[in-house]
């Protein structure tokens, strides 16, 4: 650990997650976005730097810098979500949520290390990312990711529980021209997971990157940690929430319903 900034009700990390993880105090909620080591079918693909496996052209003609840990193979990957995901455990209490991003390529080696680390599997919600996403002639677009969720033991649902009725499938547009990090996630997106459950007042994000999970608690008035590995991201990530703080909020929470009186 190089940094620590304190903003607000967001607490900042530079440095390896595994490093950070067991110096933290509890958390009502998990949202990954690890690095999926992904970006091919091959391996001479995954080890590419990730501005050469992740920029499209036909989204942006930015550039952006690279990202580290992004080369494993499977089993390496598998193994290494196993390391975080275990030391994320201790940070929730019973019925605390994970919630790891991940693509097709390595969604079975995610189900399998959320298992294997000791959560209760609680399935998969598909993120689609718009009609115009990623074509390819002749075949189907790959304008989806998958978030992975699981629980720490027992998980209240149905009519006793409180929160949303959400759908099985998250809808938001993903636009490259707004992205501050390769594969950063859009904030609504972020938000609309996090609305699901009012409970979840403090989320952490062990892979922040541009800090767009922080944004989104920000917006909503629930507290924040983040780590990131890479310190050009983490000063855009402090940046980012330093500027949420000045703005009004996006995302009020609901105000209750004034009780009304019985008449006899």
């Amino acid at each position: 650990m190089s940094r620590v900034e304190v903003i607000g009700d967001c607490t900042l990390y530079l440095g390896d997650c595994l490093e950070i993880l067991p110096t933290l105090g509890k958390v009502d909620l998990i949202l990954a976005d690890p690095p999926y080591s992904s970006g091919g079918a091959f391996r001479s693909d995954r080890s590419q730097p990730t501005d050469k496996k992740y920029q499209h052209s036909a989204e942006t003609n930015r550039t952006y810098a690279t990202f580290s840990g992004d080369n494993r193979d499977q089993r390496s990957f598998e193994k290494w979500c196993y390391s975080w995901m275990s030391a994320c455990l201790r940070l929730v209490d019973e019925g605390g949520v994970l919630g790891c991003f991940i693509d097709w390529r390595n969604l079975s080696c995610v189900i399998d290390a959320i298992q294997v680390s000791g959560w209760v599997y609680r399935g998969c919600v598909p993120w689609h990312k718009g009609d115009d996403q990623r074509p390819r002639k002749g075949w189907f677009r790959s304008n989806v990711e998958y978030v992975v969720l699981g629980s720490v033991g027992p998980l209240l649902t149905g009519h006793e529980a409180e929160g949303l009725c959400a759908d099985g499938v998250v809808y938001c547009r993903i636009n490259g021209t707004e992205k501050l990090h390769q594969t950063g996630k859009p904030v609504t997106l972020m938000a609309q997971l996090m609305d699901v459950r009012p409970e979840w007042q403090t989320v952490l994000d062990p892979f922040m990157g541009s800090a767009s999970t922080g944004v989104a608690a920000v917006q909503m008035g629930r507290a924040f940690v983040g780590v990131e590995a890479e310190e050009h991201y983490f000063d855009i990530a402090c940046r980012r929430i330093e500027e949420a703080y000045r703005q009004p909020r996006l995302f009020a929470e609901p105000q209750p319903k004034p009780k009304q009186d019985v008449l006899l």
